[in-house]
């Protein structure tokens, strides 16, 4: 069997980070939790997840900083990131992707967005 991917979960609601642990786990996923973007940091310098569902507004550093520094690391390309928001405005969400993610989900999520997003980035395989 295949080693499991791993998904960092970077967001300031325990809720949230519960709710995404659970629909990632359900999708094959070994997950790793931060409360906001400098431990994220910490936790993506110490092993480079394949998948970063990222929190905007967070407090300490937000997520459009960790992208940043993110990117900046020696293999920070490496993982995909879909950024979290609750903002909808076009100029919100190019600065999120000019910054280095991947794709957005706007807030609240459930796991056929997070599937489906997943699908479109190729981490996980199309279902039916």
């Amino acid at each position: 069997m295949p080693a499991s991917k791993t998904c960092l979960l970077v967001e300031d609601s325990r809720v949230i980070r519960k709710v995404a642990a659970t629909i990632m786990e359900g999708l094959g996923y070994t997950c790793r939790e931060a409360e906001n973007g400098e431990l994220a940091m910490q936790e993506c310098k110490k092993a480079m997840p394949d998948f970063v569902l990222l929190d905007w507004n967070m407090q300490v550093m937000n997520g459009i900083d960790f992208l940043k520094q993110l990117r900046g690391l020696p293999n920070g390309k490496t993982p995909k990131v879909i950024f979290c928001t609750t903002q909808n405005e076009i100029a919100h969400i190019q600065e999120g992707l000019a910054a280095g993610a991947d794709e957005y989900i706007m807030k609240p999520f459930d796991s056929d967005i997070i599937r489906s997003k997943l699908e479109m980035l190729g981490l996980i395989e199309e279902s039916g």
